[in-house]
């Protein structure tokens, strides 16, 4: 995953006023914490972290007391109707520091022939992987699996460096049949029409 540079700018105002007037200048507003430092209050660009947070666990550089520092979002607050982004909260990272984060899991392929469902069970596997090395997704191929069939945490490949942070025999997908409707049912749909 390559990092993302933001432009920030200590903020040295606070409260609700002053967080209206950054959303409207294009910031939004947020805070950096860890490793044992005070919190850093910081006006980001807005449309330049928007886009950076489409990529699931990004890996943001923002200048922080003159220092590039590494940062991962921990929490995103956003409006309600438009879900433009209120608020971030970012914690501090430092290279080859190890850190748990969750992410998306994809699947490829088909499953068996028969009305099978695919069911996520885990939307999102957590992992724990190098900070600068955070993989973006894991693909999983679903291909002739049959109904009854589940795929575990510790069926997945992982890339190199990176390890599981969930029990290795949770369920993270399954197939389920499909569920038909009694006879009696049909009948009497077809005869009500």
């Amino acid at each position: 995953m390559s990092e993302i540079r933001l432009a920030a700018e200590t903020r040295t105002e606070f409260g609700k006023g002053a967080a209206r007037r950054a959303r409207r200048a294009g910031f939004v507003p947020g805070v950096v914490y860890g490793h044992g430092h005070a919190p850093v209050h910081l006006n980001l660009p807005g449309h330049d972290l928007m886009m950076a947070l489409k990529t699931p666990n990004a890996l943001l550089v923002v200048p922080i007391e003159g220092k590039d520092e590494y940062v991962l979002p921990k929490a995103v607050q956003r409006e309600a109707i438009k879900r433009t982004i209120e608020h971030v909260d970012l914690l501090l990272v430092k290279r080859g520091e190890k850190v748990t984060v969750e992410i998306p899991v994809h699947t490829e392929g088909e499953l068996a022939p028969g009305g099978n469902l695919l069911e996520h069970v885990l939307q999102a596997l957590p992992v724990e992987a190098e900070a600068t090395h955070l993989p973006e997704a894991v693909t999983v191929s679903v291909e002739g699996l049959e109904a009854g069939a589940s795929i575990h945490a510790k069926d997945i490949a992982l890339p190199s460096g990176v390890s599981l942070a969930v029990d290795a025999d949770a369920v993270v997908l399954q197939v389920i049949a499909a569920q038909a409707a009694p006879a009696d049912e049909e009948a009497a749909e077809g005869a009500e029409a």
